[in-house]
């Protein structure tokens, strides 16, 4: 049988550039050869595309554009062409039968580039435009799941073209929030743009601090507990991995507890009952699907100090390096890590099927 030819596609026009090199540098790694004839697709961070066709060690390190593999290419929106490789001024045709985006933040994760594949009529893995979008957007998140009865922390939208005053805003937090705030950007990811606030007059530098990662921001209460996750794989039929908790001794689960693993310890299993790992599935199987996804997420909660659980974001293209806490969690129920990526591709070929 011949190979299937897959477009694994890195990198990306957002401040996850960076994360999403190491991540794709794990898939490579852990994708067989055996089965797949992989066609490596990098876009820059400034959204230009390439083929790249260098060694895996010199894209995690980022001097894949500078080391004379990268040739620029497009995915045309077109049926017809699929990949388009751009030289001497002409340009050759690629057929790829399924894509595997290892993209996150904006113009990745947030239904962008998901829209593009769906244009290009290429099966993908991961959910579609519509629930990428949503599921990136934490004020549309908020909205859609609490109107399902799923608890979230209380919650303001703020937009940078719709002005408010300082004393406007301090008005809405004191009757709808409490101390500790976060502030955060509505679309973005991996922490950046989030702040801790613990007293008011550290609320408006927070606030600058998240518009200059998105032009909707959410302020949110904290919730006095811990972090914990769960990961969910599949379309209709749900496999939910093991349940992890975050210990940090940072002021929250910041950049450098999630990459650097900061003053962080990621416990998989967490340290819970079965009871209560039970509850965290049964929340993450909900909000899958009212939120429309297919393919992979993993959802992020919170238990407070009263055991309550509380959903805190989804990440439809979680990080995929080798310590991830995604790839974590499905292995400890069976699926490491070529198992997982032969099971995502398969998802996406069935999806695809699913709605000719």
């Amino acid at each position: 049988m011949s190979k299937l030819q897959v477009g694994v596609i890195f990198g990306g026009n957002s401040s996850e550039y960076p994360v999403s090199l190491h991540s794709v540098a794990s898939v490579l790694r852990n994708l067989d050869a055996n089965k797949y004839d992989v066609t490596m697709i990098g876009i820059d961070p400034n959204g230009n595309w390439y083929v790249y066709d260098g060694d895996i060690d010199t894209l995690e390190h980022d001097h894949w554009l500078e080391s004379g593999h990268a040739t620029r290419a497009l995915l045309s929106p077109s049926k017809q062409e699929g990949l388009l490789i751009l030289e001497n001024g002409t340009y050759t045709t690629k057929k790829l039968d399924v894509l595997l985006p290892i993209l996150h933040g904006k113009n990745g994760e947030d239904g962008t580039i998901q829209g593009l594949f769906t244009l290009s009529q290429i099966p993908y893995v991961g959910c579609n435009h519509v629930s990428s979008a949503i599921a990136m957007d934490k004020e549309y998140t908020h909205i859609i799941c609490e109107s399902a009865g799923i608890p979230m922390a209380p919650y303001i939208a703020l937009r940078k073209n719709m002005p408010q005053t300082m004393a406007q805003i301090v008005k809405q937090v004191e009757a709808k929030l409490q101390f500790p705030l976060f502030v955060k950007p509505a679309n973005a990811g991996s922490s950046f743009g989030i702040s801790k606030v613990n007293v008011m007059d550290d609320l408006e530098k927070a606030i600058d601090f998240a518009y200059a990662y998105d032009d909707k921001i959410v302020i949110e209460s904290g919730i006095s507990g811990f972090e914990v996750g769960s990961s969910v794989l599949g379309n209709d039929a749900l496999i939910i991995g093991d349940v992890d908790e975050i210990e940090t001794h940072n002021s929250f689960f910041d950049y450098d507890a999630k990459y650097e693993l900061e003053n962080t310890q990621i416990h998989c299993p967490a340290r819970i009952s079965d009871e209560k790992k039970a509850e965290i599935k049964a929340y993450a199987k909900t909000i899958y699907h009212v939120l429309g996804c297919s393919g992979l997420s993993r959802i992020d909660m919170f238990i407070d100090d009263d055991e309550k659980i509380f959903f805190n974001e989804i990440n439809t293209i979680p990080g995929f390096t080798s310590a991830s806490r995604y790839p974590s969690m499905m292995a400890n129920v069976g699926y490491d890590f070529p198992k997982l990526l032969d099971t995502l591709l398969e998802l996406a070929l069935e999806k695809a099927n699913a709605t000719k």
